[in-house]
């Protein structure tokens, strides 16, 4: 059954959510994304010739112990979607824990839908607002609830059903990993150059807008974590993350890096995923090539108060703009956001 949007009665976009919508939509670059940081492993093999395959079994080691089943039956064959070369999308989140020194627990803070086309070497990236209203697969009764809440009432598994049901969009894989790896990750790089976006404070960490700044782990998790007084809110701190992580699998996936055992150790602690040794081999030689050109965009909406608690909710056309620009990356027929019917590719027209 279609979602339906409960409890919010403006039935357009916000002029601000609709430049911060403009600002983040259809932008391109050649790098590649925070998904590659998850695939150092694979690259490793691939780019390193003859002397990473030396490190082959520090690679499959790594992958072996990320992997972890999200227990949630496929929308569809990922086996054969996979063999064919057809597009995939992977749900990517970071989780609230490690930086605060909890366990790799809690809520999803970034939240981001990923889909890799090799035929048309493109990687579509939409980010969705971590307190966006919905209903959590599962656990219907405890609406209206927020989307970052979904890893925290069933795991992996109820966050790929709840942004599936959501969007009406499959949800092949999942990757995770927690803030507090993200900084070790960093620091295992030797730190990362980046131009803030802004001018700010945050955490002891001061920052100007486009002077460029070295920043070790502890200085870019500030850089990434402050939302309050950027102008453009959530949507704001989703653009640094996204630079941020850009930067980050960039410089991971350098020789340098993939041979690095501290930064395949640091991988194997911090990251878990449903992307098995194989599934990375396969998307290592066959999707790479996505990475050529990177499409990001965000699901937009508009704050709204309920019982005390603050959300964002996207009216039913700005999340229909979504599940097109997701469904279209993937060779799927047009259909209603959150419908809940079967998936059909759109090469058995």
């Amino acid at each position: 059954m279609p979602q339906k949007d409960r409890g919010y009665v403006n039935p357009e976009i916000s002029p601000r959510s609709e430049r911060n919508r403009k600002h983040h939509q259809a932008k391109k670059n050649h790098r590649g994304c925070f998904f590659w940081g998850l695939l150092v492993t694979v690259i490793a093999l691939i780019v390193g010739g003859k002397y990473a395959y030396a490190k082959y079994t520090n690679a499959k080691n790594a992958a072996n112990t990320i992997f972890q089943s999200s227990n949630v039956k496929k929308a569809r064959d990922v086996n054969s979607t996979l063999k064919d070369g057809h597009p995939v999308s992977v749900l990517l989140m970071g989780t609230d824990t490690g930086a605060l020194g909890r366990d790799f627990k809690g809520r999803t803070d970034t939240i981001m839908v990923a889909v890799l086309n090799p035929k048309k070497k493109t990687m579509t990236v939409v980010s969705l607002p971590r307190d966006a209203k919905v209903e959590i697969s599962g656990y219907e009764s405890e609406y209206p609830s927020k989307l970052n809440s979904a890893y925290f009432y069933g795991g992996s598994g109820t966050a790929v059903k709840t942004v599936q049901n959501y969007l009406n969009v499959p949800i092949d894989f999942y990757a995770t990993i927690n803030m507090g790896g993200l900084e070790r990750l960093i620091d295992s790089v030797g730190g990362l150059d980046i131009k803030p976006l802004l001018t700010f404070t945050y955490d002891n960490q001061s920052f100007v807008k486009d002077e460029e700044t070295h920043m070790d782990g502890a200085r870019a998790l500030a850089y990434v974590r402050m939302r309050y007084t950027d102008p453009q809110g959530d949507y704001g701190r989703q653009a640094r993350q996204r630079q941020v992580l850009t930067q980050l699998a960039f410089k991971g996936s350098h020789l340098t890096s993939l041979i690095n055992q501290k930064f395949l150790s640091t991988i194997s602690k911090q990251m878990v995923t449903d992307l098995a040794f194989d599934d990375l081999l396969v998307l290592g030689s066959k999707y790479r090539v996505a990475t050529h050109n990177m499409v990001t965009d965000h699901l937009a909406g508009q704050p709204n108060q309920e019982n005390g608690e603050s959300f964002e909710v996207p009216t039913t056309k700005e999340r229909q703009r979504i599940t097109n620009l997701l469904r279209k990356a993937l060779g799927l027929k047009h259909a209603q956001t959150g419908d809940s019917g079967e998936w059909v590719d759109a090469d058995d027209d």
